[in-house]
């Protein structure tokens, strides 16, 4: 049986050009479509198996990285775009129509990840944005249905496509969140 982890990743990871300037994210709509630029390469990309993430049909994981939020501008019908789930950390902008997660902030600016957005780089017009690095919150997936059984050849799978599973975030991104924490506690 074949693994579906995502479609931008199901036919092998595709490496990014180095040069990615940015691009268009476009929803789904084939009626005035929500249209957000962005400068600028992404960061930290990675396949997500948390239930908050926005997924495409068919998919187990998202695949999601950040941008500086100033490099996020929205440039075509942003009247569609709502907040998701306002209680939320991650406040993630969708298209009412069509569902799609166009970009997630964060507004606590104590948060370590304030300053950045997330989003979903195969939404993007264009190609040659930063490949995933590796997948998060891999254990996640079992709270959207999948099967305990499922989980070790989702493990493999993941590893094939050079993805190494973590059921938190990777080894850098923790560590960061961690010295952040100790930071502010020293200045509190």
């Amino acid at each position: 049986m074949t693994v579906h982890i995502h479609p931008s990743v199901d036919g092998g990871v595709k490496k990014g050009t180095g040069s990615f300037a940015g691009g268009t994210l476009v929803c789904k709509c084939s009626d005035r479509p929500v249209k957000v630029a962005i400068k600028g390469d992404v960061a930290h990309n990675h396949a997500c198996g948390c239930t908050k993430c926005w997924k495409p049909s068919g998919a187990t994981f998202s695949v999601v990285a950040v941008v500086p939020r100033d490099n996020v501008k929205v440039t075509e019908n942003g009247d569609k775009l709502q907040v998701v789930d306002a209680s939320a950390t991650i406040q993630r902008y969708a298209c009412k129509a069509c569902g799609t997660h166009m970009y997630g902030r964060i507004e606590n600016t104590g948060h370590p990840f304030f300053g950045l957005d997330f989003i979903h780089p195969e939404l993007f017009q264009e190609g040659g944005w930063a490949a995933p690095g590796f997948a998060a919150f891999v254990s996640s997936v079992l709270e959207s249905g999948v099967q305990p059984a499922e989980m070790d050849g989702i493990r493999s799978r993941l590893k094939e496509l050079g993805l190494e599973p973590y059921d938190c975030l990777s080894p850098p991104l923790m560590d960061a969140i961690s010295s952040h924490v100790a930071k502010a506690r020293k200045a509190a």
